[in-house]
C-alpha cells in the first residue's frame, strides 16, 4: 500500500481531506493530511514572514520527521506550489507528485502571476497593506464552474471553515534546486483533458511541466475533495497502484 501526504490549496486546512483520508485508509493506505502554517487550526501562526518557503518547509519536515519514503505527494490548487518545491528537495523520498487542479509552475513564477493584470490589481487593492489573502465568497451564482458538485452542506462547510491565507504563499515565486525529477500525475476536474493536453503541447505555464506525466479526469468543481471525495480517493488509489 502507498503512503500519501495530502496538501490542500488556499484557505483550507487538513480538514478538507477528511473524507478522502478516510476512504484511502479504508483501502489500506497510510495517509497524512497537512495543514500549512497560518491556515485553519494554525491560523494563529500567520504573519507577514509566512510564505511559500514556510509551507515548503512544513511539508519537508513532516516527511522527514515521520520518516516517510516512497511518498505519493498530493497538492491541490495553490498547494501544488509548496508540493513542487518539497518534491524537488526530497526527490529520493517521493514516489510521485499528484497535482489536483494544479500543476508545476515554471521557476520564477508565482501563483499570483497566473491571474490577469486586472485581477492582480483588484486583489492588491482589496488586501492593501495586509499580509493575508481573504477567502472568496464561495457564491455559486458568481463562480458556478469552480463550485460545481458541492452539496449545500459541503458549500456551508467550505464557507464556515475557510480562513485567510498567507499572502506570500501566493506572491513568492517558485524556486527549484535542480533535484531528482519525480514522476507526475494530474487530476483535472474543471479542465477537460483535451484542453489540458493542448495546453501542454503549447507550453502553457499552467501545465507545461506535466509533459510526459499521467492525466486523469474527475469532472466536478475545483474542490473535488469536498464535492467528490470517494471519486478522488479512487483516482488516487489507482494512481498509487499503477
Amino acid at each position: 500500500m502507498a503512503t500519501f501526504v495530502l496538501v490542500p490549496g488556499f484557505w483550507l486546512g487538513g480538514w478538507a481531506w477528511r473524507d478522502v483520508t478516510a476512504a484511502l485508509r479504508g483501502q489500506g493506505h497510510e495517509v497524512h493530511p497537512v495543514t500549512l502554517t497560518g491556515v485553519a487550526e494554525r491560523a494563529h501562526l500567520a504573519g507577514p514572514e509566512v510564505g511559500l518557503e514556510t509551507h515548503t518547509t512544513d511539508i519537508v519536515r513532516l516527511i522527514e520527521v515521520e520518516e516517510l519514503h516512497d511518498v505519493v505527494l498530493v497538492g491541490h490548487s495553490g498547494g501544488g506550489l509548496p508540493v513542487d518545491q518539497a518534491a524537488d528537495r526530497l526527490g529520493e523520498r517521493i514516489a510521485q507528485v499528484v497535482y489536483v487542479e494544479s500543476g508545476p509552475m515554471p521557476d520564477g513564477m508565482s501563483q499570483f502571476d497566473s491571474n490577469p493584470p486586472e485581477e492582480q490589481e483588484r486583489l492588491r487593492a482589496e488586501i492593501g497593506d495586509g499580509h493575508l489573502l481573504p477567502p472568496p465568497a464561495f457564491d455559486p451564482a458568481e463562480d458556478p464552474q469552480n463550485l460545481a458538485g458541492l452539496t449545500p452542506a459541503a458549500l456551508a462547510l467550505l464557507r464556515r471553515r475557510a480562513t485567510a491565507h498567507p499572502l506570500r504563499a501566493a506572491t513568492d515565486p517558485v524556486h527549484r534546486t535542480g533535484g531528482r525529477a519525480v514522476p507526475t500525475a494530474l487530476v483535472a476536474s474543471t479542465f477537460p483533458l483535451a484542453v489540458v493536453e493542448d495546453m501542454i503541447a503549447q507550453g502553457h505555464p499552467f501545465f507545461a511541466g506535466l509533459a510526459g506525466g499521467r492525466l486523469y479526469a474527475l469532472p466536478t468543481g475545483h474542490w473535488p475533495m469536498l464535492s467528490e471525495p470517494k471519486g478522488l480517493a479512487d483516482v488516487l488509489d489507482g494512481i498509487a497502484r499503477d
